[in-house]
């Protein structure tokens, strides 16, 4: 019998610097995870959504027997209009044919609301959580730091991946010099 899986769920910011070492710091944050969890597959429940989302999906289905669970937090249609690129769109259809599931949530009235949903969905359905924050507060409703404050109040494994995020209004990313790629625990057992 196969043993049960961990499921992480992922937030974290999309305009991105020093991927290098952002994947560096995921690979630690993970590996981790599974140190703490062994012989255990990984699932990922992950929107998708630029940056972060992908870089941690394209790390957990790299890995045997890894799978995506993709909450969707808008139509298809009006998801892509997130994506700034051709690439980006390709690579979210991808990663989605690569899905073991994909939950489609329910119509929400706004973008922010959307994604506030998708968060919330996360939260409700892994084990540990995945983030990449500059540790600020969140730019917009339902981004990072909101999440992260809702996997605290639970008490949830947190791996946190230290990362700069974009200079506010802009596209602009933004890095934490040394401390990029650093990565913290908390609530993990032991700790």
């Amino acid at each position: 019998m196969m043993a049960r899986s961990i499921t992480i769920g992922v937030t974290g910011h999309r305009v991105l610097r020093e991927i290098d070492k952002l994947n560096s710091g995921i690979d630690g944050a993970l590996e981790h995870v599974t140190q703490m969890f062994p012989e255990r597959p990984l699932t990922i429940v992950s929107a998708l959504a630029e940056g972060t989302d992908r870089l941690a999906a394209r790390w957990v289905l790299a890995r045997p027997g890894g799978r995506l669970i993709v909450p969707l937090l808008m139509s298809r249609k009006a998801y892509m209009k997130e994506f700034d690129s051709a690439e980006s769109r390709q690579e979210f259809h991808r990663l989605l044919d690569r899905a073991a599931e994909v939950i489609e949530l329910p119509a929400a009235p706004t973008p922010s609301d959307a994604y506030d949903a998708a968060g919330r969905y996360m939260l409700e359905h892994c084990d540990v959580l995945l983030a990449v924050w500059d540790g600020l507060p969140a730019q917009g409703r339902g981004g990072t730091a909101d999440v992260i404050a809702r996997a605290r109040a639970r008490k949830l494994p947190i791996a946190w991946v230290h990362a700069g995020n974009r200079k506010p209004g802009t596209n602009e990313p933004t890095s934490l010099g040394e401390a990029q790629g650093m990565v913290t625990f908390e609530n993990f057992p032991g700790d």
